[in-house]
């Protein structure tokens, strides 16, 4: 039974242990796991806290960046309107202009029809009075003439004018 080798470290691994235990190196192996331990789950504690930290602050830049997309979503929208406002507002306001411009384009035209009627009438009334004078003048002589002449080129320019 000593003869064989697995009897010999048999041995030597209780002696082995014997002399461990009379130094105290178990109580140094775990006093050294347990500090092994609670700097692992420290570690791990750390690890979970930074994680919490990392979702949140996830949550927060995607919240951010739905408030920036709503907000750009926004301002487009607002241009849009803005935009269509401002053709709308510049449509009224040349159609306005193009009435005005037609009311004073009217407006010159009826009067130099005015002007231009009054001018004939003129034209034609100073004819008539000659077209009367020398009629007149023809077969009415003396001061009886001369009274009907003035006073009938009175009367038509009075009527035509």
């Amino acid at each position: 039974m000593f003869a064989q080798p697995e009897t010999w470290v048999a041995i030597a691994f209780v002696i082995l242990m014997a002399v461990f235990v009379w130094l105290g190196i178990h109580r140094t192996v775990l006093t050294a796991l347990d500090h092994r331990a609670q700097r692992i789950k420290a570690e791990l504690d750390d690890a979970r806290r930074l994680k919490e930290e990392a979702a949140k602050l996830l949550a927060d830049y995607q919240a951010r960046r739905a408030s920036a997309e709503r907000e750009a979503q926004e301002i487009v929208t607002n241009a849009r309107a803005e935009a269509e406002r401002i053709a709308a507002e510049a449509k009224t306001r040349m159609e306005d202009f193009v009435a005005r411009r037609t009311k004073t384009a009217e407006n010159k035209i009826a009067l130099a029809e005015a002007q231009a009627l009054a001018d004939v009438r003129a034209a034609a009334a100073e004819a008539a009075v000659a077209a009367a004078s020398t009629v007149l003048s023809q077969s009415v002589k003396g001061s009886v003439a001369d009274d009907l002449l003035a006073r009938g080129i009175a009367e038509v320019k009075s009527k035509l004018n």
